[in-house]
């Protein structure tokens, strides 16, 4: 309903295309970046580069906040020690960092990294401990006493209980991020959508920029898909007691 609202305004001539283009001028831009590129960068260049960096920093935001949030939920004295810094810096955006993230790291690649990591690590932190505390200590006490060791229940039944609430984190992590995205790439990067975007606003090339944005929400529905066909594999006892 909406493209048609979209493609009639183009037809009717009542959008300006100067502030917003129509559909077929926005995908003639789409073909020819696809094709030829924009400033010597393809589409596909530019979706690669982003997707890289969303891996990367996503990746390693799982990779460290979810020991860390395993150990905050299993240990009292760790989450004394690191909930008062992980409540403290959690509400804070990942954009807050541009600055100091340039003046550590300097302009390119690596700041657009640890912005996303920042994005993915503290609601990794979050979903990993309430996982952890979430299990039933029902179920802790029925393996005890069928003689379990403290790694047999941390393997069979603590990380399994605790995986729903992991991978809920994961996809709003990776949500978060792709959203981080644009201004990450904003951070020097030469290459990106948020990149693609930003240089083509410079040159009044709208239809590029609506292009970019619709590209970024179609992949951002792909990854949540792939994050739910994920949790559907490995994680099927999931709402099953």
């Amino acid at each position: 309903m909406l493209f048609i609202i979209w493609l009639l305004s183009e037809a009717l001539g009542i959008a300006d295309p100067t502030f917003f283009p129509g559909p077929i001028e926005t995908i003639q831009g789409g073909w020819e970046l696809a094709t030829d590129g924009f400033q010597r960068v393809t589409l596909a260049e530019h979706v690669f580069a982003s997707l890289r960096r969303i891996l990367i920093g996503f990746g390693i935001g799982v990779v460290v906040g979810v020991p860390v949030g395993l150990a905050m939920g299993l240990n009292n004295t760790l989450r004394a020690i690191f909930d008062p810094l992980i409540e403290l810096f959690r509400p804070v955006p990942p954009l807050a960092f541009i600055p100091l993230l340039i003046l550590w790291f300097g302009i390119g690649e690596t700041p657009a990294v640890v912005m996303l990591f920042f994005a993915a690590f503290f609601i990794m932190v979050i979903a990993a401990r309430a996982g952890v505390t979430g299990v039933r200590l029902s179920k802790v006490h029925a393996a005890y006493s069928l003689g379990a060791s403290k790694q047999q229940i941390l393997r069979n039944v603590i990380l399994p209980n605790a995986l729903p609430e992991i991978f809920v984190g994961m996809r709003v992590a990776i949500g978060v991020c792709w959203g981080t995205l644009v201004a990450a790439e904003l951070v020097g990067a030469q290459t990106g959508l948020g990149a693609m975007i930003w240089t083509a606003r410079t040159f009044f090339r709208n239809e590029l920029v609506v292009f970019g944005i619709i590209i970024i929400g179609v992949i951002g529905v792909i990854l949540d898909l792939i994050m739910r066909k994920a949790e559907e594999r490995f994680i099927p006892w999931r709402g099953r007691g």
